[in-house]
């Protein structure tokens, strides 16, 4: 069983048992979740599918930590002209513990 998930306007495909990296939540650790934006959901080898969204679908889970992707290096340069800047940047993501998909 699976389902396709619209969180924070990405869609995630989730499993039960599952961990999603999805980004940044306002929750507390240890708080519960809910997603209604069900888009696809498979059981048994029925597919089904929302337009756009499925009526009834929950998919619920549990916020596990809030951690930070990998670091990006932005280097910017202009030829010839001296200029050179570097950063850096990491991304902030919630760990979602996907416990239940009920259709």
């Amino acid at each position: 069983m699976y389902a396709i998930v619209n969180i924070a306007g990405k869609q995630f495909k989730v499993t039960q048992d599952q961990f999603v990296y999805a980004p940044k939540l306002d929750l507390e650790t240890g708080a519960s979740v809910e997603f209604d934006q069900v888009l696809l959901a498979e059981a048994d080898g029925t597919v089904s599918v929302g337009a756009p969204l499925l009526k009834g679908a929950l998919v619920s889970g549990k916020v596990l930590d809030h951690v930070k992707g990998d670091k990006v290096i932005v280097f910017k340069k202009k030829r010839r002209k001296g200029y050179k800047k570097k950063n850096g940047h990491r991304q902030d993501f919630t760990k979602v513990l996907i416990q239940t998909i009920s259709l």
